[in-house]
């Protein structure tokens, strides 16, 4: 099929999904649910489930945990599909196979590949250091035809470590056989960026430095911890975040028209923008981090970071982070890309703001406030807005702010559940690649060290507000 009709790979169907890592927090609270809404919008029909762990499971134990995640996701007792979804839930989940397994044992994890329907996606969800000591002790023999590999964030631990699992992953599967996983790359966000940036011939000769003053992209959440005090004290928002998620949505936002929507199309164009792309260099005016401390979101009381359970307030972990990334080309430079992220804050907030440069003049006799015109992308959910200066209402002269709104396209997955789907479909252009990952940890490395060394001071907000009051953003606006 002419690839450029139909960016999918034309690759093995995918008979068995094995989850490493099957008796921990990610696989009960989002691999099996999104799986669940995949199952119930009539996806992954045939796939048999095998789950593999270090603890000792016997398998109902596991086929309970596997049931009980399904009947908890929104693809669950309510899926539009009814009955024949209920079939496919309970048949998957009955038929569902627990090893377990000590991945870095020497032969362990090659035999059990070796035991399950081929081809067969593996999903790594397991920490880092553990992923790295399984992967250096398979050989290109231990794999079965057509394996395909889904490795979780973060990839590897900084450039060092990406670059050497990349070394591994490459001795043992072919690039485009390897998932990098970075849910903001779902099929819905993705299209729904490109779609708006080159089918519409009023906005490309527009979107550059010329045009644009900046780009602000949010996710802004007002969860907590959620029981996670174990990654997060270690990770922080930066690198749980920036290194991933956002700068994968700026590249998006950043990139030139790929000549079609196939794999090497797309990633090539991403590659080239994060090539281009640093923060700096005066770290303490590029960059800025925060901490909540005791406060009220809603009616729950959040006590102080440093107090949450598992927390070591010797760390000096951020919770709230942002960047202003620029982007070394002829398109953007000059441009300020800016990227934040952070928890406990008052309102959800995930979109992306491209804010446009003033008029250079308006004509004399017009009154009102003149505003820069905006596009508002939701990122979930899925949204769009315009903010754009009209005359009236009233006074025909006066000019006032208008919002013209649309809903995108969006999908009933859950995030995991689009992940599956292009995972099972063989669309590894939703995915990262191996050099783009290196090339975010690059770019966020040096961060991480002069925040390390205190270059950059550690600020402070109540749990529940907007974040340090005199940090001057677009946080005001109401969500999308």
């Amino acid at each position: 099929m002419n690839s450029s009709k139909n960016p999918q790979q034309n690759g093995h169907e995918i008979k068995t999904l094995m989850i490493l890592g099957a008796s921990g927090d990610l696989t009960a609270r989002l691999l099996l649910p999104g799986l669940a809404s995949l199952l119930s919008q009539g996806g992954a029909k045939g796939l048999k489930l095998v789950g593999a762990g270090y603890d000792e499971w016997w398998q109902e134990k596991w086929r309970g945990q596997v049931q009980k995640s399904f009947s908890a996701s929104s693809g669950g007792e309510n899926a539009a599909n009814g009955a024949a979804s209920e079939e496919a839930l309970e048949e998957i989940a009955k038929n569902s196979i627990y090893h377990c397994v000590d991945v870095t044992a020497e032969g362990e994890l090659a035999k059990v590949l070796k035991s399950v329907k081929q081809p067969v996606a593996v999903y790594f969800a397991l920490p880092p250091s553990i992923t790295e000591k399984a992967c250096d002790l398979l050989t290109p023999d231990d794999l079965p035809e057509h394996t395909r590999f889904v490795m979780e964030k973060p990839f590897g631990s900084g450039q060092e470590s990406a670059r050497k699992l990349n070394k591994t992953l490459a001795a043992l599967l072919p690039e485009n056989h390897i998932y990098r996983v970075d849910h903001f790359r779902g099929t819905g966000t993705v299209l729904n960026i490109l779609g708006l940036r080159f089918a519409n011939h009023f906005l490309e000769p527009v979107w550059n430095s010329r045009h644009i003053e900046k780009v602000e992209i949010y996710f802004d959440e007002n969860i907590t911890l959620e029981g996670r005090a174990g990654f997060y004290d270690s990770t922080g928002a930066l690198r749980d975040m920036m290194q991933s998620h956002l700068l994968q949505i700026m590249s998006f936002i950043a990139l030139d028209e790929p000549a079609t929507l196939a794999e090497q199309d797309v990633r090539d164009r991403i590659a080239a923008v994060l090539r281009a792309a640093e923060v700096g260099p005066d770290y303490s005016k590029t960059t800025r981090r925060a901490r909540y401390t005791a406060g009220k979101i809603g009616d729950r009381k959040v006590p102080n970071y440093v107090d949450e359970p598992g927390v070591d307030g010797q760390n000096n972990t951020e919770t709230l982070a942002e960047i202003e990334v620029h982007i070394n080309n002829s398109r953007w430079t000059g441009v300020p890309f800016i990227l934040r992220s952070g928890k406990s804050l008052a309102k959800n907030k995930m979109e992306a703001i491209v804010t446009f440069k003033p008029l250079p003049h308006l004509p004399t006799g017009f009154t009102g406030t003149e505003t820069a015109t905006r596009i508002r992308m939701g990122l979930g959910p899925a949204k769009l807005q315009l903010d754009i200066d009209v005359n009236g209402p009233g006074d025909i002269y006066s000019l006032d702010r208008a919002e013209l709104k649309a809903e995108l396209n969006d999908t009933d997955l859950l995030p995991y559940g689009e992940v599956l789907k292009a995972v099972l479909t063989d669309q590894a252009m939703f995915f990262v690649r191996g050099d783009t990952a290196v090339e975010c940890w690059r770019i966020i490395e040096p961060v991480v060290e002069a925040w390390a060394n205190n270059d950059v001071p550690i600020e402070e907000y109540p749990a529940g507000s907007n974040g340090p009051e005199d940090w001057e953003t677009s946080r005001e606006d109401t969500p999308l």
